[in-house]
């Protein structure tokens, strides 16, 4: 077989399995996706919340938390300390929707390294209903959002997760940023799940409380270094599955910078290949690079210039990516294109650096993926 041939091949399977990923996250992703109600009567929740600092949506996301369209729910928001910024703004969101239960839980419990997991040891423990969901603070939550999250329970189910969705973003970066988490991780992630391997997402967890309890509560979630990965983990353990919600929910960008960028994107890779090493390795071929390089070096079976058939194949590329953004109501715009092909560009340098080291950065300190129980595996934690 010829160079060529084989370049033809390689780039073929990896458009088609382009394709198929897109297609299969478009599914669940489409504005007209998982209409089917909860079977069952509506159960009372309970929302734990963890919150460190106010963040440039804080004000967004905190009412769209009070103003959720469903019967019975309570709120818990945890905080470490008193003297943080954001208890101000608690105090008056739950002053401004008297009728919604809402409290705030002001301490830590030093369970693992995770500050996150330790913030929301008090809430879990504090949740008065069987049905608790454990939600970043920057997740601005539709209506629905609790709806939608009972709506992927089905028998088998241990877990219901959100991958959080880039909505608004402003510039370059955060548009980058946006490429990475929609078109890219959101799509890999939803045709993970329609192959039989779905991940949790710490985002948002919707758990049935004596599952966790029975694994020694939410402390349990501290046993791995990424606490998705422990939930993962746990769930499957169990010969349950890890579900997503359909249509997933947006965390608002605002303005990022590129270093930012890049730090968070190291970190989840250096987390992804500590947690589960047999699904990080093959993340090499997932850049659109792969087809139009190979598409290239297929032409001369084409009869065609290399630069035409490198063209065509990332014209193919970036018009599946956008006909899934369009579909789904995620952001598209003048810098989206250049941030997918710069996303694909360092795609290849992120997986070297997901193996060079096992140091990473978060929130300022300098941290190990030795450790146990420091970060998540997926996007940024805001608490």
């Amino acid at each position: 077989m010829t160079l060529a041939a084989m370049a033809a091949g390689a780039a073929g399977v990896s458009l088609f399995t382009h394709a198929l990923s897109a297609s299969l996250a478009l599914r669940r992703c489409a504005g007209g996706a998982g209409r089917r109600p909860f079977a069952g009567a509506t159960p009372p929740i309970s929302v734990v919340q963890p919150h460190r600092g106010v963040e440039t949506f804080s004000n967004e996301t905190l009412e769209s938390i009070f103003r959720l369209d469903y019967p019975d729910y309570e709120i818990l928001f945890c905080v470490a300390a008193e003297a943080d910024p954001i208890v101000p703004l608690l105090r008056q969101h739950i002053a401004a929707f008297p009728a919604r239960p809402a409290r705030i839980l002001i301490g830590d419990h030093a369970v693992s390294g995770n500050p996150k997991l330790n913030n929301c040891v008090k809430g879990w423990k504090a949740a008065a209903h069987e049905w608790v969901v454990l939600a970043d603070s920057n997740v601005l939550m539709p209506p629905d959002y609790l709806t939608r999250l009972l709506a992927r329970w089905r028998d088998g189910a241990g877990l219901v997760c959100s991958p959080p969705i880039g909505a608004r973003p402003h510039g370059f970066a955060a548009h980058l940023e946006c490429a990475f988490l929609n078109t890219y991780q959101a799509r890999w992630q939803y045709a993970a799940e329609a192959a039989g391997f779905g991940f949790a997402q710490g985002k948002t967890m919707l758990w049935r409380k004596p599952l966790l309890d029975q694994a020694g509560g939410v402390e349990a979630l501290g046993a791995e270094i990424a606490e998705d990965a422990a939930a993962t983990k746990l769930v499957r353990g169990a010969g349950l599955s890890v579900h997503l919600v359909d249509r997933p929910f947006p965390q608002p960008l605002g303005r990022r910078s590129l270093a930012e960028v890049w730090k968070r994107q190291v970190r989840w890779a250096r987390l992804r290949r500590a947690t589960f090493a047999p699904y990080f390795l093959p993340e090499l071929f997932t850049t659109s690079l792969v087809a139009i390089l190979c598409a290239g070096l297929a032409a001369p079976l084409l009869d065609v210039s290399a630069p035409s058939a490198a063209l065509t194949a990332a014209a193919l590329w970036y018009a599946v990516e956008a006909a899934l953004a369009s579909a789904a109501g995620w952001p598209l715009g003048r810098w989206t294109l250049p941030a997918w092909i710069a996303r694909d560009i360092l795609l290849p340098l992120l997986w070297v650096e997901g193996l060079a080291s096992d140091r990473f950065e978060w929130k300022g300190a300098a941290l190990s993926v030795t450790d146990v129980g420091l970060a998540e595996t997926h996007p940024e934690p805001s608490a």
